[in-house]
């Protein structure tokens, strides 16, 4: 993500995104139970609440954001080494890659390129783990954010040219940092 806007949004309301996402998310929990161990990339891992999580299960955790402030964050969890980036760092080797509504902040024309680099980034039969708005088109939300939208069909038709076979969906609506609702799709892979 290099929206500047973007970023700055994240930036000025990183404790209220942070008291926001801290829940228990079910398909973080089949994605580790699907992982069993290993070493896991949390892109675009905002305060580091998943991360953390991971860690706490054994797991060696890598979590990178393009924002200082949730780096210092997912740093304070135990266990998590936490690096700023952006999409464009994606490297090393990972049995799993989080990617829970971060890749919605990428324009489309970049997504091939940076599923791509994830698949690239997972060792043989890894497991990928994406979350996405479901829309169509591109838009700022109230409080300045850029996202990206994608219908379904789209989105696993992305996944399947970058060379992953889905094999988890899960949809839901919840409200997002804004105040509004939204439709979201997360879907496990195996790269």
């Amino acid at each position: 993500m290099s929206d500047k806007a973007t970023l700055e949004v994240y930036a000025a309301q990183a404790a209220n995104y942070a008291a926001m996402t801290d829940h228990k998310d079910p398909q973080l929990t089949d994605f580790m139970a699907a992982l069993g161990r290993g070493r896991i990339l949390d892109l675009g891992c905002g305060p580091g609440r998943a991360a953390g999580r991971m860690a706490r299960a054994g797991f060696d955790v890598v979590a990178m954001d393009a924002v200082p402030e949730m780096v210092v964050m997912a740093a304070q969890h135990s266990g998590v080494t936490a690096q700023l980036g952006t999409f464009e760092d994606i490297n090393g080797h990972y049995d799993g890659i989080w990617a829970n509504f971060s890749l919605l902040h990428a324009p489309r024309a970049d997504m091939p390129r940076h599923l791509a680099a994830i698949k690239t980034a997972l060792r043989s039969g890894g497991l990928f783990h994406i979350g996405m708005k479901l829309g169509t088109g591109a838009a700022r939300d109230s409080i300045g954010r850029l996202y990206t939208y994608y219908p379904e069909d789209e989105l696993t038709e992305l996944l399947t040219q970058a060379g992953f076979v889905i094999d988890a969906r899960a949809h839901g609506r919840d409200k997002g940092l804004d105040g509004t609702y939204a439709n979201w799709l997360c879907l496990r892979a195996h790269g």
